[in-house]
This record gives structure tokens, sequence and C-alpha cells, in this order.
């Protein structure tokens, strides 16, 4: 799973434990937004009534707030990049060895990558630190 956390990330953890009273270790960035991850039975608890939880953070932060199940091994992968990326959707995720490559359309392909690769950089990273794959779109 993610191997580091800096000052950044661990504020960011701290505030979502005061508010949603979940403890959690990974969050991470992705298109200007923050996500976190936890245990498939508490992301209702963690989003609170109506995304009271969510609206709040966001509020804080300033920034758009996700919260998403945590994977629970390498199966999980296509579900976990799909919670990651929506509203953007892909065709189909293989596992080739020690690479992930992501198949997707014309238009899902150029927001899967963003401009100046910001994007494809952070999913690259977050799928390096949580499976130790390299990932590919195509």
């Amino acid at each position: 799973m993610v191997n580091t956390i800096n000052m950044q990330d661990l504020r960011h953890l701290n505030l979502f434990s005061q508010i949603t009273r979940i403890n959690t270790r990974f969050c991470f960035e992705y298109n200007r937004g923050i996500i976190f991850c936890v245990p498939r039975e508490l992301v209702n608890k963690a989003i609170g009534e109506s995304g009271a939880n969510i609206k709040r953070i966001s509020e804080i932060l300033g920034k758009r707030a996700k919260v998403i199940p945590s994977p629970r091994g390498i199966y999980d992968v296509k579900q976990f990049i799909e919670n990651i990326v929506y509203p953007v959707t892909f065709k189909n995720l293989e596992i080739k060895g020690n690479e992930m490559i992501l198949t997707a359309g014309i238009q899902s392909k150029a927001a899967l990558i963003g401009r100046d690769k910001k994007r494809l950089l952070e999913l690259q990273k977050i799928i390096k630190d949580y499976f130790g794959k390299d990932l590919k779109i195509v």
C-alpha cells in the first residue's frame, strides 16, 4: 500500500479523522481534489448523512473531497480505478506481469491523461503506491 505520508497528507488525514471519527492511512490527490480510502463497510459513515461530512471537509480544504472503498487486493483494481477517475470511463483493464494496461476511447483517453500528462502521472503514482505496478493508457 502507500509508502510515505508527507505533512500535508497527515493534515488531511487528521481533519478527516476529526470530522468522520474514522481512522484511515490512505489519502491522495487526483485531479485537484483529495480522495480518502476507507474500508468498504465504513464508506457510508465517512460520507455522513446527506454528504454532510464530505461537504464540511471540502469547505475547510477548499478542494473537492471524495471517499472511496479501499481495494482488498489486485482483483479490486478495476473498481478502484473506476472510483478514482469517475465520471470518466474506460473500456478495459489488463494486468500483464508488472504492468497494468488501461484501454480507453479517444475522449476518455484524453481525459485520463490530462493537460501536460498531469492526471496520468497522478494515477501512475497511485497505482505504483498501492499495487507496485506500472500503468499505461492505450
